[in-house]
Parts: structure tokens; sequence; C-alpha cells
């Protein structure tokens, strides 16, 4: 496959790359380093930095990368993805994420791509009525970012219909951990910690004094909240999946990424514990967590015999392992 990889300097991108490239394909990276790392940029890739919302990046690009050959299929990374961020600055998620697709899509139909695999989130689904997240469940996005990424789906099923294109949309949660190679990871530098398993590796490090819990008298088995965590390799291994089922059935889809079952914060703090003791405090609850969050992959398992082969052990591990040599290049 030729595959253009939009945000492909990104921590979930730069690993989507490293797969396409494991498994002989030919590689085309477009990132404007805003949050992506040029340390994530992988020798075997065409690199180029671009704006998606800057529509004349991408037609330079697509003019010279398919002049001879167009792009199989397209693999979008290039949104953001900071809730509380996107609550404070909507314009400019609403901008990135939403204008940035439509000229993503205008560009793939006046240059004849037909298939795009779009990274979307479980964030569509806003707070769910039950505690395992099924594709057809309502969606009612209860931020800004989860608003754009529904969007973003419904834009691209508009463009599709309009314009004999495939699609595929994966929805997931928490994605952790890093490649086994250990060449890419979660670069922290120009980001904000917000997810558990990053915070739970700069506490096993030293960068942090102790975990936060918010609440501990949840229904579930030990009382802290259950979610779901994906191995970002497991992630990024679906998206070829997707990509290739695309190309092969020229048939769109929208499946959840999950692990089916979830882990508890404690559950996480143990698996930790193997490795490097740390100490965590419990506070009060935040308003609006459920007891309970994940995602089925019954569906993922059906149409591109997807499963997670990575344990929690491995995310927590790789994680750590990572954010060790980040912390080297950095000194």
């Amino acid at each position: 496959m030729k595959v253009c990889v939009m945000g492909g300097a990104g921590y979930i991108g730069s690993h989507a790359v490293l797969e396409l490239l494991k498994h002989g394909n030919e590689v085309v990276v477009i990132d404007n380093l805003s949050t992506g790392n040029e340390k994530n940029i992988l020798e075997g890739s065409e690199f180029y930095i671009g704006d998606i919302t800057v529509k004349e990046d991408l037609v330079n690009i697509f003019k010279k990368e398919c002049s001879e050959k167009t792009f199989d299929v397209i693999m979008h990374f290039a949104g953001k993805l900071v809730v509380p961020e996107s609550v404070t600055n909507p314009l400019a998620y609403y901008f990135n994420n939403v204008e940035g697709v439509r000229i993503m899509l205008e560009v793939m139909t006046e240059f004849n791509v037909k298939n795009v695999v779009f990274s979307s989130t479980a964030a569509v689904y806003g707070v769910p009525s039950k505690e395992v997240c099924e594709e057809d469940d309502y969606l009612i996005p209860i931020n800004p970012y989860g608003e754009t990424k529904l969007a973003c789906e419904k834009l691209l099923k508009w463009v599709a219909e309009a314009h004999n294109l495939n699609y595929g949309i994966f929805r997931y949660f928490n994605v952790a951990g890093a490649d086994e190679s250990l060449k890419v990871g979660y670069n922290y530098d120009k980001e904000v910690i917000t997810h558990l398993i990053p915070i739970v590796a700069e506490v096993a490090l030293g960068i942090r004094d102790k975990l936060k819990i918010y609440g501990d008298d949840y229904n579930t088995s030990d009382g802290t909240c259950i979610r779901d965590y994906l191995h970002v390799s497991d992630l990024a291994r679906a998206h070829i999946l997707g990509a290739k089922y695309l190309i092969e059935n020229n048939k769109s889809f929208t499946i959840n990424l999950g692990s089916n079952n979830g882990f508890s914060v404690k559950q996480i703090v143990e698996e930790t514990n193997k490795i490097k003791k740390i100490d965590y405090v419990i506070e009060p609850r935040r308003e609006g967590d459920p007891d309970k969050l994940i995602a089925s992959n019954k569906k993922a398992k059906e149409i591109i015999d997807w499963k997670p082969k990575y344990t929690l052990e491995d995310i927590i591990t790789s994680e750590i392992r990572y954010r060790q040599i980040f912390r080297k290049k950095q000194m």
C-alpha cells in the first residue's frame, strides 16, 4: 500500500507509521509538528511539514506524491485531543479537527484518493447509558472535543456518499505504552499529561510523588473506576487491518477498539507495583465519572479480525521504559 499518514509524527501516528514500514508499505508523513515530534519521524518514510488546515500545503504534497501513483489510503491522526483544552478553546478545536478534515476530504476528491481511516474517539458517546459501549449506542458528546470528532464522522459519511469514497472510523478510549523497539513513544514535552498510565509511569520514575485516585467508593470490585486501556501498537495494527479492509472490500465501517473488559485504577497500581512500588492518595470523586466505561470489541473481531495482543503489564512496562529513555535524551 501507498499510505499518507496525517499527523504521523505524533504519538499514535508514529506507531502506525512504524507498523506500516514493518510490513513493507510506502509511507508519506504529513505533520505540522505543533504537537508531533521530530524524534518520531522514522527512517524509511517520506516526511513533509504541512498543516491539514492549509489546503495549499496538502495540494502541493499531493501533486508531488500522486503524480505517478496516488495514495491507496489516508490515515488521519491530525486531531487536537485534550478534553479540558477543548472546553476552554473550542474555536481552535473546531477549526483544526473539523475544518482540517473538510480540507483533507476536498483534496482527496481532487486527487481521486478513495480510502480514509479516521482516528475518532469514544468521547462521541458522552456519558454512556450502559457500561460497555457498542457502535449503535446513542452519540451525545459532553465536550467540544467529542463534538468535533462526531462532526467529522458525519462529514466523512456524507462526503463518502457524494464522492464514492470508503471510510473506516475507529472509536477508542485510553491509549498507552510504546512499541517494543522503543523507537517511538509518548513525548510529553508539548502536552499536559492527563492520562492515567503516563501519570503512573511518572510516579514510578519519581517525577511525581504520588498518584491521585479520584474516589474509591464506586460500584466495582475494588471501589475504583474501571476504564478501557489499549497498547498503542495494538491500535496501530488495527489501523493497518482497517486500511486493508477498505481496499479489498470497497466498503466503509465504524468500529470500537477496546479490551472488552477494562481495568480498575487499583489494578493498574497493583500491576505497576510489580515493577516499582508507587504511593497513592485517595481524593474526592470527580463529577461525571461513571463506575465503568469500556468498549465492546465484538465488531472489530468480526470485521477486521482484530483483538488486543498486549497485556496491561506490557502497556505499563513499555510506558515506563520509554519514559526513562525520553528523560535521558532531554538531559
